[in-house]
């Protein structure tokens, strides 16, 4: 048996942070994961897809350079070696994980971990093959999984491989001619982008009216218009009827529609893993299938907590890594509490979309006084030299002068959220704000120029 001072089940970016700040806190640590480290994240998820995404990128500024005065003939893309170059970058961070690990001293078991109960010493049991594992406080970090909607024919088209998750579809070496994608949320609009700019029809089916869920809405429809450009089509307000041998069957205002294709990417969500880990083991309460937990990360059950998808508060890496920080401080006695007024996400499509805290439409349902600032990004003078006829905004909510939303569509938007985001999470004016000195010429400015708006 190994007795730790923390059990961490599952290594995806929740649990291995976990693990990794327990141990600088002095604590001795395991992590379980039966799978590799990373998780969906590193493994199926953010950093396979952004690595392909750019490799399209890439292939589409040579393709169209002509109106920047770089001409290129010949340019092709081998689909085949974007998906080497995937595999070889998540080979390396998987590699880099388990090594910060091991330098931390945090043990890792490449097991299936399940909780078996609790010890008349107090302490949680963790069955991990033929070992068992004990530890005074637990970290469920198991994340989640593609969301398998009961569409008849949809099992028989996963068995036969005509279905995929975004798991297959990032490890297909050769592209299909048609992709049908079943969701317009993140995961299939960034996969649609990738498959349309290397030369695949795509088409989208979405059950509600608007893609990408609760973006605004004006960024969506900029973003649609220049997801079309790229040949994607797009049904909206459709419902799946059906999955048959090489087409998808639909309703659309009413109306009965059959789509025929080769591949067809199911990406309607995910949902907590949280069945089969023994969970009623300990009585932990879950809703829906989600681990219920505080502020603090904490379940019902005392020394036992939850981080990630698992518990389905945001379904972000970067949610699942402050979750972990929260949950460890708890554990070391310090105070600290999660906070989702100022979470960032982003759509890694091409443009670029990000935002963060509260659209007009959601400040407005919850009641607040808000108004909103909308500008071009051609008020930005890098946007307008490296951009040709680019239509991407910038909008700014605010309640009285208190900053309380930022939405972006247009280049480098992923890598100005995060100034939006403490902005708003430092609750600042609009007088505050104006002090801050942006740097010229950068995109990021146009955050301070719509202030005057």
């Amino acid at each position: 048996m190994g007795n730790f001072d923390v059990l961490i089940l599952g290594g995806g970016p929740g649990g291995y942070l976990a693990g990794e700040r327990a141990a600088q806190a002095g604590l001795t640590a395991c992590v379980i994961e039966a799978r590799a480290l990373g998780g969906v994240c590193l493994n199926e998820g953010c950093i396979p897809t952004k690595t392909m995404l750019n490799s399209a990128k890439i292939y589409d500024s040579a393709k169209n350079g002509g109106r920047y005065g770089v001409t290129a003939e010949g340019v092709a893309i081998d689909h085949s070696k974007v998906v080497d170059r995937k595999n070889m970058v998540v080979k390396q961070l998987v590699s880099g994980v388990a090594a910060k690990l091991k330098g931390h001293d945090v043990t890792v078991i490449s097991e299936r971990g399940t909780i078996v109960g609790r010890q008349n010493d107090g302490t949680f049991a963790i069955r991990a093959g033929a070992q068992t594992l004990l530890g005074k406080n637990l970290i469920l970090a198991t994340g989640s999984e593609a969301a398998v909607p009961p569409i008849p024919g949809v099992r028989e088209g996963l068995a036969s491989g005509f279905v995929v998750t975004n798991r297959e579809l990032l490890d297909l070496r050769q592209p299909p001619a048609h992709l049908c994608v079943i969701g317009g949320g993140v995961i299939g609009l960034e996969m649609a982008a990738y498959f349309a700019t290397i030369g695949c029809k795509v088409t989208v089916l979405e059950m509600q009216a608007k893609l990408a869920g609760e973006l605004d809405d004006d960024i969506t429809a900029i973003l649609q218009k220049n997801l079309q450009k790229k040949g994607i089509a797009f049904k909206l307000g459709c419902k799946v009827a059906g999955i048959g041998e090489g087409t998808v069957s639909f309703e659309e205002n009413g109306a009965a529609s059959e789509l025929a294709c080769d591949t067809v990417l199911l990406s309607i969500g995910r949902r907590p893993r949280s069945a089969g880990i023994g969970l009623e083991s300990l009585d932990i309460e879950t809703e829906r299938g989600a681990i219920v937990v505080d502020a603090q990360q904490r379940t019902n059950v005392p020394g036992v907590y939850a981080i990630g998808d698992v518990t389905a508060k945001l379904m972000l890496a970067h949610v699942a890594y402050r979750q972990a920080e929260v949950a460890v401080a708890d554990i070391c006695g310090k105070p600290d509490a999660m906070d989702y007024r100022a979470v960032p996400s982003v759509l890694y499509t091409s443009p670029e979309a990000a935002s963060c805290g509260e659209t007009l439409k959601s400040a407005q349902a919850k009641g607040m006084d808000a108004r909103e600032v909308s500008i071009s990004l051609r008020y930005s003078g890098r946007y307008l030299a490296e951009v040709a006829g680019g239509d991407g905004i910038c909008k700014l909510v605010f309640e009285g002068e208190r900053l309380i939303g930022v939405h972006m569509i247009g280049s480098y938007v992923s890598e100005i959220i995060w100034g939006a985001s403490v902005l708003i999470g430092q609750r600042m004016s609009t007088a505050e704000i104006g002090k801050v000195i942006f740097p010229h010429p950068s995109v990021c400015e146009v955050i301070k120029e719509a202030l005057y708006e």
